[in-house]
Order: structure tokens, then C-alpha cells, then sequence
């Protein structure tokens, strides 16, 4: 996988937002200022820039050399690994199974997911089984890529344990590796976008999880931040990850850790022969490739406030809405009713489209209309 030189850079005279930038090793060291300056990213915009994390570029680019394969195989030998209608988080997602709130036209973007579980239980599957071009790397590039971000995420999400006066290892507590969750390693690729009109590559959504560790190469992302109504980019970084809270940490700190919306995006064809400044820019006519881990409570945990836990949070949620955080669900469920929902936005748009063709076939065999 090329490296960021190889491609155009990116304009330095559009909307993007300045993320704060976090050192990891400063924060490993305990150093106070670091550590607020991630509170402050956390509890703020949820969004951050994360450097000197330890990933190797190398183990980046192996990861993205394995998904460049592994989606570059036949249709037919990727649906063998499909995840299925039923919200399993594991496998490879094909393009054209979701739709787009831009006029419900179907997504274009493929991914494929590695499990957690399956990467650490290797050679024995804990989940599910993958393609040949996924088990030939496990051992040397998805068992390390995984072990060093679920490293990363436990840290920082340590840290953040304290910082919400939860007793020491609470959260770790519903993190635990040895059992089931739904974290992954994932690996996105959106195709160039050559188009007249801009092109929603992913909605806006919040992540399921607790914690997401993102590594990417080229533009697209965008936050909206708090009480705005307006987009930014987020301008990826060389030797930087984009850190994100998820949603399970914003319902078990009482909303204090922020679970922001975001989206990927891509300039129309028209706006890129009008002007080289149109975000992204020229980096639009290539293909966007993200890898990106998401860090995810077992499966068991019931996602709720942990407001017996921590006066900080109990405080929080005394100002929310009554029953803001509190779930009732399971993190397995939670997940699993975030995928099918996308499924399920497809299929009623599937049939709606049935349904008004049917009625304009009707319409039009007995000399009807509007």
C-alpha cells in the first residue's frame, strides 16, 4: 500500500477541524497536561489525534495490503464470508447492502472484519472463518496489529476510567480480552469518485463501540461538531491515528465521554475541474482505504450509566433526560441492532420502491397519473 507522498496532498485552504493532537507516550508517562488534553478531546469533540502510538507504519501498510487482497478476490469467494442478515460483526460487508441518506441510493463501500477473538485464538476459529488471504497473515500482521491497538484502547480507555472517579479497573473490567466481544480489526475501501454530484461514502453515524483507533491516507472524513450545523474535515496527519469515542463509553459515563457524529465524504467530478481546492481535492480520483480497530465491552455488559460507581457520572446523568442511559440492552445487542438497522433501512427502501413502481405500472395500465 502506497504511502501518503505518493498521493496529491491534501488542500490546505478548506474547512477542516483542528483536532487536538495527544501523545501517547507522554500520557503512558502520566504526564498531567497530556492527560488533560485528552479529557479535554474526549469529554469535548471525541475526536483526537493520537501520535507516537507505537503501530508501525510497516504493520499498517501490511494491513492494508491484506485487505487490498482480500477485496480484490471474486464476489463469490467473499460472500462465502459474508456477515449475514442477522447483525453479526464479523466477516466481509459487500457494497450495495446499505443505502445512503443522499436520496437512498445503495452505498459503495466494502469491508472486511476480522474478530478479536478469531485473531487471538488463531489457528482455532472462536467465530467464524475468513478467506485464504486473511489466514495466511494472521499470524504475522492481523495478531500483531490487533494485540498493539487493543493495547492502545485499554490504556487510554485506563485513563479515562480515572478521570471519571471510577474505582481503578472498572471499565477494564468490561473489557476483558479472555472474553467474547464484538471488538475488530477492519479494513475499508471506497472506490474513486469521478462523479457530478458529491458522493456520501459512509452517513453520519456515531461508532458502536468504546474507543476507535482509525489510520488512514487520504481525506473524506468529517466531524460535525457540537452545536454546529456544519461539516469539517479531518485532515489525516502522517504517522498520526484518529482516536474516537464510541457510544457504549458515552452511555456508561452518563454522556461525559462524547460520542460524536461523523461521516466520510467526496467531492462532486464538477467541483474538482473547477477548482484543485475542492476538499478533498485531487485525492478524490483515488481509491480511500481506512484500517481502522474498534474497541468494544464484552458481550455480556448491560449498557447502562455507572452512576453507583462514580458521583461524576451519578451527577451527569441527575442533568439528563430520565432513562437517557439506560439501555437494557446487552453490547452484543447493542451492535447487532446498529448493523440490522442498516439492513433494514435497505429493505424498506426496497420495498417502497415496489410498491410505487407497482402503483406507477397501475397508473399508467389504466390511463392514470399523478
Amino acid at each position: 500500500m502506497p504511502g501518503l507522498a505518493t498521493f496529491p496532498p491534501f488542500p490546505e485552504d478548506v474547512p477542516t477541524h483542528p483536532l487536538l493532537i495527544v501523545d501517547y507516550e507522554l500520557v503512558r508517562a502520566g504526564d498531567k497536561q497530556e492527560i488533560d488534553k485528552l479529557w479535554k478531546a474526549a469529554t469535548e469533540l471525541g475526536f483526537w489525534y493520537l501520535n507516537n502510538h507505537g503501530v508501525d507504519e510497516e504493520l499498517v501498510d501490511a494491513m492494508f495490503a491484506m485487505g487490498r487482497e482480500t477485496l480484490a478476490l471474486p464476489l463469490g469467494e467473499k460472500m462465502e464470508s459474508e456477515q449475514g442478515s442477522k447483525g453479526v460483526a464479523f466477516g466481509y460487508k459487500a457494497a450495495g447492502v446499505q443505502f445512503m441518506e443522499d436520496r437512498g441510493t445503495k452505498d459503495v463501500t466494502e469491508f472486511l472484519n476480522v474478530s478479536r477473538d478469531d485473531a487471538l485464538a488463531w489457528p482455532t476459529p472462536y467465530h467464524r472463518t475468513y478467506p485464504s488471504t486473511v489466514n495466511e497473515c494472521i499470524e504475522s500482521v492481523i495478531k500483531p496489529f490487533v494485540q498493539k491497538s487493543l493495547t492502545i484502547n485499554h490504556f487510554l480507555i485506563d485513563v479515562l476510567n480515572d478521570k471519571l472517579g471510577l474505582p481503578k479497573g472498572t471499565l477494564a473490567g468490561l473489557h476483558k480480552v479472555d472474553e467474547p466481544s464484538g471488538c475488530v480489526a477492519r479494513c475499508i475501501k471506497a472506490p474513486p469518485h469521478i462523479d457530478r454530484e458529491n458522493k456520501m461514502f459512509l452517513n453520519p453515524h456515531t461508532d458502536f463501540g468504546s474507543l476507535s483507533l482509525l489510520h488512514n491516507r487520504l481525506g473524506g472524513l468529517e466531524v460535525l461538531p457540537p452545536g454546529s450545523d456544519k461539516w469539517y474535515y479531518v485532515k489525516p496527519l502522517p504517522g498520526h491515528a484518529i482516536c474516537n469515542i464510541g457510544d457504549a463509553l458515552n452511555i456508561l459515563s452518563g454522556g461525559i465521554l462524547r460520542s460524536n457524529t461523523h461521516r466520510v465524504m467526496r467531492p462532486s467530478l464538477d467541483n474538482l475541474l473547477m477548482s484543485d481546492r475542492s476538499p478533498p481535492g485531487q485525492q478524490a480520483i483515488y481509491e480511500r482505504w481506512s484500517v481502522v480497530y474498534f474497541t468494544r465491552p464484552n458481550d455480556s455488559v448491560i449498557l447502562r450509566a455507572l452512576t453507583e460507581r462514580s458521583p461524576k457520572i451519578a451527577e451527569a446523568v441527575a442533568r439528563a433526560p430520565d432513562q437517557k442511559y439506560e439501555t437494557g440492552v446487552t453490547s452484543r445487542e447493542w451492535v447487532a441492532r446498529r448493523i440490522q438497522s442498516q439492513l433494514h433501512g435497505l429493505l424498506s427502501l426496497v420495498l417502497c420502491h415496489l410498491i410505487l413502481t407497482r402503483t406507477d405500472l397501475r397508473a399508467a395500465r389504466f390511463g392514470r397519473s399523478g
